[in-house]
C-alpha cells in the first residue's frame, strides 16, 4: 500500500448500480468503482449517489461500507429502483452494457451538507452517464461548481449509448480540469468536435480548448498516454491474462488522481495506474480486493 503524504478527500459523483453478469451480480457504476479504488489506495473516499428503498439499495450501502467507503451521501429514493446494468462479456473480456433507465441515481439532488463537503474536497470525479437525466445533471454540475479552484475536477467521459450527445460532452469538458477517456471515446469526441491530426495533436487541441491540466488516454492492448502541461508520458500495455476489463479504467483514474494529489512524477503515476488497471483486468468483476503491493 502506498503511504500518502495526507489523507486526500475524494468524491465519485453519479451512478452506483449493480452489474448483472451471467455468473451473478456485482456492484458497479464508474463513480462508485473510482471511489472504491481511491479508498483502497488510502484516500478518504465518498460516493455521492442515490439508490432505491429496495433490497438492492440496502445491498449497495452494505457493499460500499464493506469496501471502506463513506455512504452518508448515498441517498435513498422511495419512488425509483436501484440502478442495474445487464452485462455480457465477449471472448476478449470486453463488456457490453444495457443500462436500465429511470434509476434512483437519475434523480440525485443536492443539499447544504453536500455542498459544504464539496468545499473541502481534494478531487471529484464525474462522467456523462451520471448526467443522462436533467435532474442528476443539474445536481452534479452544482456540486462540481461548488468545489474550490485547487480541486481536481476529473471528467471520466464514460460514453454509453444512447446516453450522451455533443452538449453533454462539451458541458462536462467545460467543468473539468482533468480528462480521462479511452481510444474509442477519443474518436467519438474527435468527430463531434472536428478534431484533426494524429492522436497527440488531438489531445493537445482538447487540452488547449478546454484548459485541461491533465489528459489520460487509455488504449487497451495499445497502452496509455498521459499529457500534463507540455509533458507527455507513454506506457506500453502490461501483458495480462484478461478475465474482464470491467472497472479497469476506473482503477486507472483513481491511481492517476491519487498520484496527482501526491505530486508524484508523471511516469511514476503512469506506471502505478497501468499496473493497477492490469491487475483489475486479471480479476473478475469491477472492484477486486487489492494486494498489499498496491
Amino acid at each position: 500500500m502506498v503511504h500518502l503524504k495526507k489523507r486526500h478527500t475524494i468524491f465519485g459523483l453519479g451512478e452506483a448500480l449493480w452489474d448483472i453478469l451471467p455468473e451473478g451480480k456485482q456492484l458497479g457504476g464508474a463513480p462508485a468503482n473510482f471511489a472504491t479504488f481511491a479508498g483502497a489506495l488510502g484516500a478518504q473516499a465518498f460516493v455521492v449517489s442515490k439508490v432505491g428503498e429496495d433490497e438492492l439499495g440496502g445491498e449497495t450501502l452494505g457493499q460500499l461500507s464493506q469496501n471502506g467507503l463513506e455512504t452518508k451521501f448515498v441517498f435513498r429514493d422511495p419512488e425509483h429502483a436501484t440502478g442495474r446494468a445487464s452485462v455480457e462479456v465477449d471472448a476478449d473480456g470486453i463488456p457490453g452494457f444495457v443500462i436500465h433507465e429511470s434509476a434512483a441515481w437519475d434523480y440525485l439532488s443536492v443539499n447544504d451538507e453536500l455542498l459544504a463537503a464539496m468545499a473541502k474536497a481534494d478531487a471529484v470525479c464525474f462522467g456523462t452517464l451520471g448526467s443522462r437525466h436533467e435532474i442528476s445533471k443539474e445536481a452534479i454540475q452544482t456540486m462540481v461548481r461548488a468545489t474550490p479552484e485547487r480541486v481536481l475536477r476529473i471528467l471520466d467521459l464514460n460514453l454509453r449509448k444512447p446516453f450522451y450527445d455533443e452538449d453533454a460532452i462539451i458541458h462536462g469538458l467545460a467543468l473539468a480540469n482533468v480528462l480521462k477517456l479511452n481510444d474509442e471515446e477519443l474518436e467519438i469526441v474527435s468527430t463531434l468536435l472536428g478534431l484533426k491530426g494524429d492522436e497527440l495533436i488531438r489531445l493537445e487541441a482538447l487540452q488547449k480548448r478546454f484548459d485541461l491540466k491533465v489528459i489520460a488516454l487509455t488504449k487497451g492492448a495499445n497502452g496509455s498516454v498521459l499529457l500534463y502541461g507540455n509533458e507527455v508520458s507513454e506506457h506500453c500495455c502490461i501483458e495480462t491474462e484478461v478475465k474482464d476489463t470491467i472497472g479497469a479504467g476506473d482503477s486507472f483514474t483513481a491511481a492517476l488522481t491519487v498520484g496527482l494529489l501526491e505530486d508524484l512524477p508523471l511516469d511514476v503515476i503512469h506506471e502505478r495506474a497501468a499496473r493497477l488497471a492490469s491487475y483489475v483486468c486479471s480479476c473478475q468483476g469491477a472492484t477486486p480486493k487489492l494486494p498489499e503491493s498496491f
